[in-house]
């Protein structure tokens, strides 16, 4: 009998899936908050907390999934240097994780990302390595791991398949426990961005494997290729260019991205997303991050489509990270000038809507 051996390890992989576990066990769900909307409309808005991860953000869901999937695939083991490419948030997370199984993680980011998510990244113990395009940082990762015999996270092709759709209490089975008791359980629409597409493709599967009768909108700020590629049917689309809305948004249309599972999507200003955003800080009392006021921009106007249709109903969307990161963009009143984005149009629009329940945006 011809037999070939190749023993792997295991206590380091033992170990690190009991640490990762053990840090979910000491961590609550995320809250899911109320929008205050006038009353009368019978028409509920929730957002779904994920800035209370310890991390501060929806990535932390992401980059644990990751972390398990590299571990258990064998792709990362005692000593591998993590590598990944991100706009920020992604590599927060992931730097947080590689500190608590003793990994050492280098997060290639655009240049232009804000100083206060590169400081975030570097009191993980992560180490910053700036591109100048940010198309780039997908080679320019690739190339760092190569060159340091480390593992390539790649959380734009991995998004999707490291999550468990099914359930394992995935934000999307989260919602919907939450819901239950709610004035309108199932909700109308899921609201969510794509940044790497892992969010919508998890929601948008769980929808049609629990029967829900909810559709999903993904919404999609300016420079990026999710809304083009959806409407031309072309998962090959790129802009080459940046977002200016960190979080969410790419110059293409990631592997992640399943529009098969998207029932619409929705093209957001980049002037609606920081109105939205300011005015979401401050109508809940705390500030806010910019995808998040591209969602709220995108679940406005679907809540106006419900009262013009005479009907009730939710609507759930998500509080991606708080606002403390992006100080010195979005509430900066010089860089939204020099950015030449004026928000007195759009928080007209966003003021007629809360008044009226009509939409012109």
């Amino acid at each position: 009998m011809k037999r070939c051996d190749r023993p792997a390890p295991r206590d380091w992989v033992d170990d690190a899936v009991r640490l990762i576990d053990a840090d979910t066990q000491r961590s609550a769900d995320t809250h899911l908050l109320r929008y205050p909307l006038p009353a009368h409309w019978n028409v509920q808005l929730y957002l779904k907390d994920e800035s209370t991860h310890i991390t501060g953000s929806l990535k932390h869901r992401l980059a644990k999934s990751l972390f398990l999937y590299a571990i258990c695939n064998g792709w990362v083991r005692e000593g591998t240097t993590v590598v990944e490419a991100s706009s920020g948030s992604t590599a927060i997370s992931e730097a947080y994780f590689a500190k608590l199984l003793g990994l050492d993680f280098v997060a290639v980011v655009p240049a232009k990302t804000s100083p206060e998510k590169l400081a975030l990244i570097e009191a993980q113990g992560g180490r910053c390595h700036l591109v100048d395009k940010a198309p780039d940082i997908y080679t320019e990762a690739a190339r760092l791991a190569a060159e340091s015999g480390g593992h390539y996270m790649d959380q734009f092709t991995n998004a999707e398949r490291a999550t468990d759709w099914r359930g394992n209490n995935n934000i999307a089975e989260s919602i919907f426990q939450q819901m239950t008791l709610e004035a309108h359980p199932i909700p109308e629409w899921i609201v969510v961005g794509a940044g790497t597409g892992g969010t919508s493709a998890t929601i948008g599967r769980y929808i049609r494997y629990r029967r829900h009768a909810t559709r999903l909108a993904v919404v999609d700020p300016e420079n990026s290729a999710f809304y083009g590629g959806y409407e031309l049917d072309d998962l090959g689309y790129q802009t080459g260019m940046p977002s200016r809305i960190e979080g969410i948004g790419r110059p293409r249309v990631e592997p992640s991205f399943l529009p098969e599972v998207v029932d619409t999507m929705i093209a957001v200003p980049d002037a609606g997303s920081v109105a939205a955003t300011r005015i979401a800080s401050a109508a809940l009392g705390r500030r806010v991050g910019g995808s998040t006021g591209t969602n709220l921009w995108g679940a406005f106007g679907l809540i106006a489509d419900l009262l013009a249709a005479g009907r009730a109903g939710s609507v759930v969307t998500l509080l991606c990270d708080g606002g403390d990161r992006y100080a010195g963009t979005y509430f900066d009143d010089d860089w939204v000038a020099r950015q030449g984005l004026g928000l007195a149009e759009p928080a007209a629009v966003i003021a007629e809507f809360i008044a009226t329940g009509h939409w012109s945006g």
